[in-house]
């Protein structure tokens, strides 16, 4: 069987942008980015005038995520896309990964799964997943159990904590069910 894939978005997984604002969660590093995303937000402002994103990142996060690929293709599945690279992956100690490209603009779904759902089942081209991210739903899992034949693990993440260790545990171990050999 293939290595499987771990789809993974920035915020609300790695950025809990959904902490109490005055308050960076323990283990967190203060970031200041101005991802071109960002930047688009504020149409008409120069460049220089724009207010950095602030972003809270936590470096055992790296360290989780390096241990991981081990068994699994690491994906990034973020509206930062290519910027996830750029900004993300060298404040997290990740190498270059690669990225899930989104429609332009995001297609809205009439059965209640979120717009980044379809586009993933074609990434994954029908290989295991795992997928972590904040606005994951039932109406997504149960899309992916009628629509991709393949393992997959949908794991909906607090975007006021971001991953935690039961998180890493249980993406360890839907890797280790994959990995055994079945009789």
């Amino acid at each position: 069987m293939e290595r499987p894939l771990l789809y993974l978005d920035v915020d609300g997984p790695l950025n809990p942008y959904a902490a109490k604002p005055e308050r960076r969660p323990e283990g967190y590093a203060t970031y200041r980015m101005k991802p071109e995303g960002w930047i688009a937000q504020h149409p008409g402002e120069p460049r220089a005038y724009v207010k950095p994103l602030r972003v809270w990142l936590n470096g055992d996060h790296g360290t989780g995520l390096r241990k991981l690929s081990e068994r699994y293709d690491v994906v990034w599945a973020t509206t930062w896309e290519a910027e996830a690279n750029t900004f993300i992956s060298p404040a997290l100690g990740l190498p270059e990964l690669p990225v899930v490209t989104w429609p332009s603009p995001p297609e809205a779904e009439p059965d209640g799964t979120f717009w980044k759902t379809r586009p993933l089942l074609a990434h994954a081209g029908g290989r295991p997943f795992a997928w972590v991210d904040d606005e994951l739903s039932e109406a997504d899992r149960a899309f992916v159990a009628s629509h991709h034949r393949a393992p997959t693990l949908l794991r909906r993440i607090d975007p006021r904590y971001g991953l935690r260790d039961d998180d890493f545990a249980a993406l360890e171990a839907f890797a280790c069910r994959l990995a055994a050999p079945t009789e």
